[in-house]
């Protein structure tokens, strides 16, 4: 078994029970990972540098594969249901064998880092990868470690083995289908396969943070984070996958922190990460600048995005592979992005939702009791390709904007919020990407620049002085103006051809959050059973 690179760790392989690798290539640099990945055909090279990659037929998660090992450790933490399904230890012990045994003979790639910022609650992580690519996936989205010294002696805390062309059998191995993301907390391991998919190894650390952090007192929050003049103008962005945390945190007047996972402690708001992993169909250089320009650049990882084989130029438009194109890069690819990935306690706090019904106002401001249960509700849409088998736009409820990588009950998570929001005064916000004038096939997608107009005039605290209007079905406090923005717009009833017809879908769209929050309802106070929609 060979070794190389500039930081063999000696705390080495044979740690998490790997023998008889052919080669294991250590914390190679971003060249080395290109160099690896184009000799072995994994990915090609194009324009202005970046290397674009397929997965194959996962070009988006696979929740339905995903399962939490059912062990004594962890067992009554985790809030099993459809999210967190229980998988059995000796099946995880059988596939880990098999796995250790594919292995074998086979050059592997292995990354040392850390999710976390905050050097008091980080995380020191191990990624073991089949594909080169793959690595440098996690060394752009994870937090490197600059001083070899420290990468000779690293110790991981919580590993994920990647092995996408090794394949379950569902009928032997227990798992739901050839793919698998098998999570033991026990062994802190995370094993994936049958996926090409890299965003599995992102989320499956974030799931792991969310477990482990609200011990200690941190919030972990699936949400983008930006400051103004200075981090004591610090604003957050919840909201799933196609719901704007990228685009509306990427501002050029706004120091970007991080653009998806983030905690939350008594010193302020941290980036898990140490890169960006952005939507980039359609992408429009004008409207966001700032993502555009990491696509044309070296160290960039496209995924699924299409390209001329004659000039190698890209075509962002182009969605014949999926509308889930996406790309990886390291968060110093953004100018005005911070490089600490600290910020302050947050002055102002945004829950995204790209309503496909089209009733909810583009921006109202939400009581205390409403933000909590706003948050458990975490209503969005699914958007087309984010999701294996999701093609359109589908309601859809996601405690805490984030449900499928929250392993413990939500009501973990929404109670750290409440108590950081009252203790820090913050103001919050739901802000709707989605649709205006009627759901989605019959009306349009709320304009960007409307947007973020609106998201603007709210952290700079323009909307404290606007009066506001109550809307009867879900008791919402809309503007009644903003500057730059029409006013038509700010009240959905009124874009909508027929008022009736509006009526109708609130109606329905007021019975759907009742009917998704009865789970809730016994382990939250009165004051926030009564901050439910009530309809007209």
């Amino acid at each position: 078994m060979q070794h190389i690179g500039p930081a063999i760790s000696d705390y080495g392989i044979e740690n998490h029970g790997i023998t008889n690798a052919e080669t294991v290539y250590w914390n190679l640099t971003t060249p080395m990972l290109y160099e690896q990945a184009t000799r072995r055909k994994e990915g090609v090279i194009v324009h202005l540098g970046p290397l674009v990659v397929r997965t194959g037929d996962h070009t988006g998660r696979s929740p339905n594969d995903k399962f939490v090992v059912k062990e004594p450790t962890s067992d009554h933490k985790i809030w099993w249901g459809k999210v967190n399904r229980p998988f059995e230890q000796q099946n995880f012990d059988a596939m880990l064998r098999k796995v250790l045994s594919y292995i074998q003979n086979r050059d592997i790639f292995v990354f040392d880092g850390y999710a976390g910022a905050d050097e008091r609650y980080r995380m020191p992580v191990r990624i073991i990868t089949e594909y080169a690519w793959h690595n440098l996936f996690a060394r752009n989205m994870f937090i490197r470690e600059a001083n070899l010294e420290v990468l000779k002696h690293f110790k991981p805390e919580f590993t994920v083995i990647d092995m996408p062309r090794f394949h379950a059998v569902p009928q032997y191995d227990g798992t739901n289908s050839q793919t698998f993301i098998l999570m033991d907390f026990s062994k802190r391991m995370v094993l994936i396969g049958g996926t090409e998919y890299a965003g599995e190894i992102k989320k499956s650390i974030f799931t792991a943070m969310n477990y482990y952090l609200p011990a200690q007192g941190v919030m972990p929050m699936h949400c983008s984070a930006n400051f103004g003049a200075d981090r004591e103008d610090t604003a957050i962005f919840f909201g799933l996958s196609g719901t704007g945390k990228t685009t509306l945190s990427n501002d050029p007047a706004r120091t970007l922190i991080g653009d998806d996972e983030h905690g939350w402690s008594d010193n302020g708001v941290f980036n898990f990460e140490g890169g960006c992993y952005a939507k980039v169909i359609r992408l429009d250089p004008k409207g966001e600048p700032e993502i555009y320009e990491t696509t044309r650049r070296f160290g960039t990882i496209l995924e699924n995005v299409s390209y001329d084989s004659a000039t190698r130029r890209v075509d962002l438009d182009n969605d014949s592979l999926t509308e889930n194109t996406r790309s990886s890069y390291p968060i110093s690819h953004i100018d005005q992005a911070v490089r600490d990935g600290l910020g302050g306690h947050p002055r102002n706090v945004l829950f995204l939702t790209a309503d496909a019904f089209g009733v909810l106002p583009p921006i109202s401001k939400l009581t205390r009791e409403q933000a909590m249960y706003h948050f458990l509700s975490g209503y969005t849409a699914k958007v087309a390709g984010t999701e294996r088998g999701v093609t359109e736009p589908v309601p859809n409820f996601s405690a805490c904007f984030g449900a499928p990588f929250m392993p413990q009950h939500p009501g973990v998570y929404a109670e750290l919020l409440g108590e950081k929001i009252a203790q820090h005064g913050s103001d919050v916000w739901l802000v709707n990407t989605g649709w205006t004038g009627g759901p989605y096939g019959v009306g349009r997608r709320m304009k960007l620049a409307y947007t973020r107009r609106m998201v603007n005039a709210a952290l700079s605290g323009e909307l404290n002085d606007i009066e506001l209007v109550v809307e009867p079905f879900f008791g919402l406090a809309i503007p009644k103006q903003v500057e730059g923005v029409p006013a038509e717009i700010l009240n959905p009833r009124n874009t909508w051809s027929d008022p009736a017809a509006y009526d109708a879908q609130a109606t329905k769209l007021v019975g759907m959050f009742i009917e998704n929050f009865k789970q809730f309802e016994a382990g939250v106070s009165e004051a926030i059973r009564n901050a439910a929609p009530q309809g007209r």
